[in-house]
């Protein structure tokens, strides 16, 4: 019988295989008002035209409630997925649009392991993580093209239990 000893998973001892999915290091950018590191398209799937999918792990600060929302975003070459990495709710804002702004907001909050997926072109709020670690793993298109389009509110709402 051969044994097989479990080692430590690197990006290096992996490479041949795929890609090691992880936080580590510093983050790419700050987004969302400089309240979330974006850990950038930490892996690549393959795609034939125009943009890939890329998948990204985002490290969001955690919010409070009530919590003011003052500005949405949408993406029009794309949907993304949002996968929290823990079991924690989290704080989902939609809005339907209106003549290319959005509509009034809707609110909902996640049950644990619940992730979301945005369609394409679909005014939501910023992540927004109210308990946990705020790690998601997020999965959106990457590629060339203006692929966010944001909308601040004059007067922001009040989101609250």
């Amino acid at each position: 019988m051969t044994t097989i000893r479990i080692q430590p998973l690197t990006a290096e001892a992996f490479a041949p295989f795929g890609e090691v999915i992880d936080a580590a290091g510093p983050a790419d950018k700050l987004i969302n008002q400089g309240l979330c590191k974006r850990f950038h398209d930490r892996a690549t799937l393959d795609f034939i035209e125009g943009g890939t999918a890329g998948i990204s792990l985002f490290q969001a600060e955690l919010r409070k409630l009530p919590h003011l929302l003052d500005m949405m975003e949408r993406h029009p070459l794309g949907s993304q997925a949002f996968l929290p990495m823990s079991m924690d709710g989290f704080l989902v804002v939609v809005a339907p649009d209106e003549g290319g702004r959005p509509g009034t907001p809707i609110a909902f909050r996640t049950a644990p392991g619940q992730g979301v997926n945005y369609h394409r072109n679909t005014w939501h709020g910023v992540l927004t993580p109210l308990s946990g670690s705020g790690l998601f793993a997020v999965i959106d298109r990457i590629g060339e093209g203006d692929n966010l389009q944001e909308h601040w509110f004059d007067m922001p709402y009040r989101i609250e239990d």
